[in-house]
């Protein structure tokens, strides 16, 4: 016969939440924000830039070169030697063609260092060469 309400659930048994539905949710989002997220390069020093009243933001920088106070170069937060930023500079342009070289160079560094690293850029095929300036 018929069994009444009461026994159709077991009393020892507990009900729980499913929560996989809520995890794939959460683990679809975290993928479309980590795909569609812009990463912003770094020079990985702290450099005082000159200001500028005219300086206009570049959006395709790919290769970001710091200059400090002491004439060292940095490329991606490694210290490079200035023979070795051409093939540093040609290595990164490969990597995105259609990436420019911005020099974030400090207001006391030496114009001879800049020069040096504007002359291995365009020796790399980079002609798109921009410094970066405070507003």
């Amino acid at each position: 016969m018929r069994q009444p309400f009461a026994k159709i659930f077991d009393e020892d048994e507990e009900s729980e939440i499913n929560m996989t539905p809520m995890l794939d949710v959460v683990f679809i989002m975290l993928i479309f924000f980590i795909v569609t997220a812009s990463f912003v390069k770094e020079s990985g020093i702290e450099v005082n830039r000159p200001e500028a009243a005219t300086a206009v933001k570049k959006d395709r920088a790919s290769i970001l070169v710091a200059i400090n106070t002491k004439n060292e170069i940095y490329i991606n937060r490694r210290k490079i030697d200035v023979r070795a930023v051409q093939a540093n500079i040609e290595r990164l342009h490969a990597e995105n063609p259609q990436g420019s070289v911005v020099i974030q160079a400090d207001k006391k560094s030496n114009t001879e260092t800049l020069v040096k690293v504007m002359d291995a850029a365009r020796s790399a095929g980079v002609y798109d060469v921009s410094l970066a300036a405070e507003n």
